[in-house]
């Protein structure tokens, strides 16, 4: 998703309303009472068709900078700039698509629209309208304290995750041919993120955690608990694996010809003084007293 465009080159999408709700993966309810409480209280702040909003706000934008070049660098995302009383920039620099293609931009708003719908359908208004702002928050927050020029790219790769961990099965088309999964061009993205996050500067990683901080605070305790809920799911099968006896192992054997109970199901074993086991036949003798 670095750039704007990973995720969204030549998707081809067929899907609708129905299938959205049928590949719609149910998340765990896990550390979520906060946002009920906040949605009782704030819900009337809740945004219906928000990201239609700013699909139609990408548009015109994009027509107005096509017509003049110049008016991009009104409505980026410039902190000098916002220092001095541009203030509008705060907002403005959402709509702002980084492409001039129109090609590039239809493919994008087509799937910033399509994911938008999964959201809101998935979350509600009011969650998306806050994860949406949380975004826009930490995005800010990493162009002023840390120099990053991520612009809208990071906010809207957050939207794009956030849908496959809802989606994780929805199938797109990749340059109108292959097939994929949302969540293995998730897992992609974040390979690349998790890369510039390895080789990148201090800076670039406390930009990278505050710009994608509305994922982190959505999902990380769901993530958190389901690596949790793993392991402990592993350590009780390692316990029992550890405690039960394959029905192909003998509990029986003896230490001179190696007969089992599985091999002779009529033998009889014992265990010497010297702490091995045998057979009958060859079970010691004990010494005969003087």
């Amino acid at each position: 998703m670095s750039g704007g465009k990973a995720a969204f080159i030549a998707i081809a999408l067929r899907t609708t309303r129905s299938t959205l709700r049928a590949n719609c993966a149910p998340l765990p309810c896990v550390a979520m009472t906060w946002l009920d409480k906040l949605e009782r209280r704030l819900g009337f702040l809740a945004i219906p068709g928000l990201m239609r909003i700013v699909v139609a706000f990408n548009a015109l934008v994009f027509l107005l900078v096509r017509l003049n070049p110049g008016f991009r660098f009104v409505v980026d995302l410039d902190p000098g700039r916002i220092r001095h009383g541009e203030i509008w920039r705060l907002i403005t620099y959402i709509f702002l698509p980084q492409t001039d293609s129109f090609l590039w931009v239809f493919l994008l708003l087509w799937f910033l629209w399509f994911i938008g719908e999964g959201l809101e359908q998935a979350w509600g208004a009011f969650r998306l309208t806050l994860y949406f702002i949380v975004g826009m928050i930490g995005t800010t927050a990493a162009a002023f304290f840390f120099g990053a020029r991520f612009s809208n790219s990071m906010l809207y790769a957050s939207l794009f995750f956030a849908f496959a961990r809802f989606y994780p099965d929805q199938v797109i088309y990749l340059f109108f041919v292959l097939p994929a999964k949302i969540k293995w061009i998730a897992w992609v993205s974040a390979a690349f993120l998790l890369f510039g996050f390895v080789v990148g500067t201090n800076s670039y990683r406390m930009a990278l955690v505050a710009a994608m901080a509305n994922y982190l605070i959505f999902f990380g305790p769901e993530i958190i608990h389901d690596a949790r809920h793993r392991g402990e799911v592993s350590a009780r099968r390692s316990r029992y694996a550890r405690s039960s006896r394959s029905e192909a192992e003998p509990l029986h054997k003896c230490s001179v010809c190696g007969a089992t109970e599985l091999s002779d199901p009529n033998l009889d074993f014992r265990v010497a003084r010297d702490g091995e086991e045998y057979c009958m036949a060859h079970l010691p003798k004990a010494p005969t007293p003087a």
